[in-house]
């Protein structure tokens, strides 16, 4: 983690735990019971070993990691969630968390205006499976005989939430790009047999936005509702409504023309694990969550947040830690929009220097900040390009001297010949790199990134 940011930690975190003393000092002295106690130099121990096995761990902080969609939490999120846990809230009610629920409440709304809505009804969950799930949910509740449309580039979760809750999934093919074909989604929904459609603004293979100005005309002509999986690109809304960044705002104006979105502040929105939410413009979406217990919801509360829920116990901290980054790193184009301007720039100058190398070959632009590419191989074959991409990946997070990490993503060899007729298709798939710059950092380290990258590509070249 940058220094500076060490910094901020060291003067906030004190004064979390001095909140939290002041709260507590108000309620009077008393004696905490000997069974929690523990000795001292036994837990000394053990923090060492847990400190010793942290080591086992990849530098998620640095730009030498663009290999997954994850980076560390803001110190702000930091200092808020720690703050928080510190009261160890429960936001499944009122009673369990009264401050936190207030901020869940605002921080939520503050998401539901990114998108463009009105008016809304929603709540943070653990993850953006859990709010798809919840998104899903509903889907069957008004359309209870009908099934869910998703592309086939779309995350694993549909087809198996569509499982959990019963419901027929029927994929959708693609277009060259990797977004939703919308021909052939209307082939589909001739059938009758769909009631919703999920749309993906930022899938997690390649970073593709489906059109979703597209869908929403095309799936009303039906009357299909349209569900958005945001989960990992939401926060390009905050670029693409403002049609700023070179980013086409046609699909991100058109989200708030849909029944839900689920997006996840712990993938772009600077939050820790886990901290999804999911979002409805209508607020009559919450009927379909009603429940009652006896003994949870006592206070005279407008809305308990688990009444709109399926999820019970949630930590009241990750609301915290979201409000506070939110008060310093507002959702404007000024605030969060910076710092996925920066992303989006890195992505897209990356991509030109790999279409001028001639050790690495672009295999898709990107639309928000994935790039993808993959080591030219002798053989211009799939199966060269797939061990070539194995052994860079390998290569650098291997290395003891200068490390890189990437990962890889499958690329089916339709798909991959689509984009690459020239390639010699003598395999079923192959795997090509995939580089996720959710950090700003990149785009001043990409340059040092670039270099090491085309050296890992010419080195395995050379080697075999």
């Amino acid at each position: 983690m940058d220094l500076r940011d060490l910094h901020d930690l060291r003067q906030w975190l004190p004064r979390a735990l001095a909140v939290a003393e002041r709260w507590g000092g108000q309620f009077g002295p008393y004696e905490s019971h000997p069974a929690h106690r523990v000795d001292g130099a036994a837990f000394g121990e053990a923090f060492e070993a847990l400190a010793k096995r942290m080591d086992d761990n990849y530098p998620f902080f640095h730009p030498r990691y663009a290999g997954q969609m994850v980076k560390p939490p803001h110190p702000a999120a930091v200092t808020g969630y720690l703050t928080a846990m510190l009261f160890n809230p429960n936001n499944h009610a009122a009673e369990g968390g009264p401050a936190t629920t207030e901020m869940e409440r605002e921080a939520v709304a503050a998401l539901a205006g990114m998108f463009g809505f009105e008016a809304h009804v929603g709540h943070l969950t653990t993850s953006g499976t859990m709010a798809n799930l919840e998104a899903l949910y509903v889907a069957r509740q008004v359309h209870p005989d009908r099934g869910v449309a998703y592309s086939a580039e779309a995350h694993y979760t549909h087809e198996r939430m569509c499982r959990v809750l019963g419901m027929e999934g029927h994929r959708v093919p693609v277009d060259g790009c990797g977004r939703m074909d919308v021909d052939a989604l209307e082939g589909v929904l001739r059938g009758g047999r769909v009631g919703t459609v999920v749309v993906t603004t930022g899938t997690t293979g390649l970073g593709a936005v489906d059109p979703v100005h597209e869908v929403v005309a095309l799936a009303r002509r039906y009357g299909v509702r349209v569900h958005v999986d945001a989960a990992y690109g939401g926060f390009y809304a905050i670029l693409g409504r403002a049609g700023e960044g070179g980013v086409d705002p046609a699909p991100w104006r058109a989200i708030a023309a849909c029944d839900s979105v689920v997006v996840d502040p712990h993938k772009q929105g600077l939050q820790p694990y886990g901290c999804g939410a999911v979002l409805f413009p209508d607020p009559r979406a919450g009927r379909h969550f009603a429940h009652d217990s006896p003994y949870t919801y006592f206070t005279d509360a407008e809305l308990h947040l688990g009444e709109i829920s399926l999820e019970c116990s949630r930590a009241g901290a990750a609301a915290a830690a979201l409000w506070l980054t939110l008060q310093v790193l507002p959702l404007t184009v000024e605030g969060f929009g910076r710092i996925l301007a920066a992303n989006r720039r890195a992505a897209l100058r990356w991509a030109n220097l790999l279409s001028a190398s001639a050790e690495l070959e672009l295999y898709q632009r990107p639309e928000l900040d994935i790039v993808t590419y993959f080591p030219v191989t002798e053989a211009g074959s799939l199966s060269s390009v797939d061990a070539a991409s194995e052994r860079l990946l390998r290569a650098g997070m291997t290395a003891q001297a200068d490390p890189v990490f990437v990962s890889v993503l499958r690329a089916d060899a339709e798909a991959f010949v689509r984009r690459h007729p020239r390639v010699v298709r003598d395999a079923e798939a192959a795997r090509v790199v995939r580089s996720v710059l959710i950090k700003p950092e990149f785009e001043s380290f990409l340059p040092v990134l670039h270099a090491r990258v085309e050296e890992l590509a010419a080195h395995g070249r050379a080697s075999r």
